[in-house]
């Protein structure tokens, strides 16, 4: 009778821990940091798990579409947007900004946003993109990611790919002018906002440990840390400027590595935790 009477208290306690989790759909929409999170074999597999597969490890029922799309501007995407095969989901995240920034969109503002003025700005783009995902699902809870702060980038599959990083400005505009307006646009039509400029783990003097290349003066390779390697160039035809042991939130001065992706992740995985569905 005893034994009767326990298994009848500890029942509930059995049931309850086997109730499914509510299931939540997600699409990721952007550019290279959204997209290798499906193609690791292009980070050369310096990358292991990807910030979008680590935030559904973070958030039980979380199941994800990527529709990343390596290079992509923000114009891109909403000029193609509706060949898109989109589909409706409960959340959808929107994190564009740094190709725009290094070919030259201009940032616009958030009034280009509010009255849909096309997309001859990242503004009038996400405004674009934001009225398809809506006809899709006008229930969503869409978030808004900033870029990061970026380092000298060198791609690691083609050395003739380079760039400098957020420190400097690119056709005289900051990266900071188009993270201004993400988050304004997300305060504009009450989106949540994951702000990774800003995230002090993810700042540009964590980017890389150092850089290496030639010493200008006896063409020595030298590891240059941050600040000191924005004066020193890197020559196509050099050694990778990035081996592993210079990794740190990047694997090649602007892509999340590991560590990278985890704080992004982490970070995410908070905001989708606070939504009430």
């Amino acid at each position: 009778m005893k034994v009767c009477r326990l298994l009848l208290l500890l029942l509930p306690v059995v049931l309850g821990s086997f109730v499914p989790y509510k299931r939540i759909t997600w699409t990721a929409i952007g550019d290279s940091f959204t997209y290798f999170n499906d193609h690791l074999e292009e980070t050369d597999n310096r990358v292991e798990k990807g910030w979008i597969t680590r935030t559904t490890e973070n958030v039980p029922g979380l199941s994800y579409i990527n529709h990343g799309h390596n290079y992509w501007t923000s114009v891109e995407i909403a000029y193609k947007i509706d060949q898109f095969d989109l589909r409706a989901s409960d959340i959808y995240t929107i994190f564009l900004g740094t190709n725009d920034w290094w070919l030259g969109v201009k940032p616009g503002t958030v009034d280009d946003y509010m009255n849909s003025t096309g997309i001859g700005t990242m503004s009038g783009a996400f405004r674009v993109i934001i009225d398809r995902l809506r006809s899709l699902n006008p229930k969503a809870h869409i978030i808004l990611m900033t870029p990061m702060q970026r380092g000298d980038f060198v791609y690691l599959l083609d050395n003739k790919v380079h760039s400098w990083g957020s420190y400097k400005d690119q056709e005289g505009q900051s990266l900071e002018s188009f993270v201004n307006v993400v988050k304004a646009i997300a305060k504009a039509d009450n989106m949540e906002v994951v702000d990774l400029y800003s995230e002090p783990r993810l700042g540009i003097k964590q980017a890389v440990k150092f850089k290496y290349v030639r010493d200008p003066q006896t063409r020595e390779y030298k590891e240059y840390t941050y600040p000191d390697y924005i004066d020193i160039p890197f020559t196509v035809g050099d050694k990778y400027p990035y081996p592993v042991k210079a990794m740190d939130v990047t694997y090649d001065g602007i892509h999340p590595s590991d560590k990278g992706c985890a704080i992004i992740a982490e970070l995410l995985a908070k905001v989708i935790k606070g939504i009430q569905f």
